[in-house]
C-alpha cells in the first residue's frame, strides 16, 4: 500500500472520530499535510479557529509565521509535513488536556509511521511533553535533542503563537533563538536528504 493511501486511512479515520468531547464543536478535522516522504514533521499542540475552518494545520497568524520561518532558509511548507498532537479544536484555542492529547494520540503516532521521518520538530510544550513523556520547560529545553522511538530526533522549538507575543529580535530573545534553531534543523534536513541520495 501506498503511503498516500494509509494516510487517507488514518484521515478518514480522523474525520469519524468520536472519541473525546472536542469532536462536538468542531467544523472540520485538522489531520495535517505536506510531503509523506519528508524527512523532518513538524508538530504543534491544536488546531486554532482558522485551521478548523479551512481544514488546513498552522494557516492562521502563528502558522503564517511559522511559513514565514521556514522560508528563511529555504525550506516551503509542502516539503516537510505539518500537524498537531489534537486534531479538532479545543474551544477559544486553549491547549489540549493531557487527556485529548493522550486519546488522540495515536493518529499521530500512525502519521508518524507512514512517513517515518528522521526528526520531529516539535512546537511548544504540549507536543513536547506527549513525546517525551514529562513535564518540561520550554525555555530550559528548546534547542536540545532528544532520542525518540526507532532512533527519531525530537527538537523542540517555540510555539510560533509564542513569538508572536514575544516580538522582540534582540540577541537572546525567542525570536533569535527560534532564527538558531531553524538554521540547525536546515542542517539536519540537507543532511537527510543526503543520506538518503547515498542510499
Amino acid at each position: 500500500m501506498t503511503k498516500k493511501k494509509m494516510m487517507d486511512i488514518i484521515v478518514e479515520r480522523i474525520k469519524n472520530c468520536k472519541a473525546c468531547p472536542l469532536h462536538e464543536n468542531r467544523t472540520n478535522v485538522v489531520p495535517g499535510e505536506g510531503n509523506l516522504d519528508s524527512p523532518i514533521m513538524f508538530v504543534g499542540e491544536g488546531p486554532g479557529e482558522d485551521e478548523d475552518l479551512s481544514g488546513r494545520p498552522f494557516v492562521g497568524r502563528a502558522g503564517q509565521l511559522l511559513t514565514k520561518i521556514l522560508e528563511s532558509v529555504n525550506i516551503k511548507r509542502e516539503d516537510v509535513y505539518i500537524t498537531n498532537i489534537v486534531k479538532c479544536r479545543p474551544p477559544n484555542n486553549r491547549t489540549p488536556t493531557k487527556e485529548e492529547a493522550s486519546i488522540c494520540s495515536h493518529f499521530l503516532f500512525a502519521q508518524i509511521e507512514v512517513i517515518n521521518p528522521r526528526m520531529i520538530v516539535t512546537l511548544g510544550k504540549p507536543a513536547l511533553e506527549l513525546f517525551l513523556g514529562k513535564s518540561v520547560a520550554i525555555t530550559k529545553v528548546r534547542g536540545n535533542e532528544f532520542e525518540w522511538r526507532g532512533g527519531i530526533i525530537i527538537f523542540p522549538m517555540f510555539h510560533p503563537s509564542y513569538l508572536l507575543r514575544n516580538p522582540s529580535k534582540a540577541k537572546g530573545s525567542p525570536k533569535d533563538l527560534t532564527w538558531q534553531d531553524i538554521k540547525r534543523v536546515r542542517k539536519y534536513y540537507d543532511q537527510f536528504l543526503k543520506e538518503r541520495e547515498n542510499g
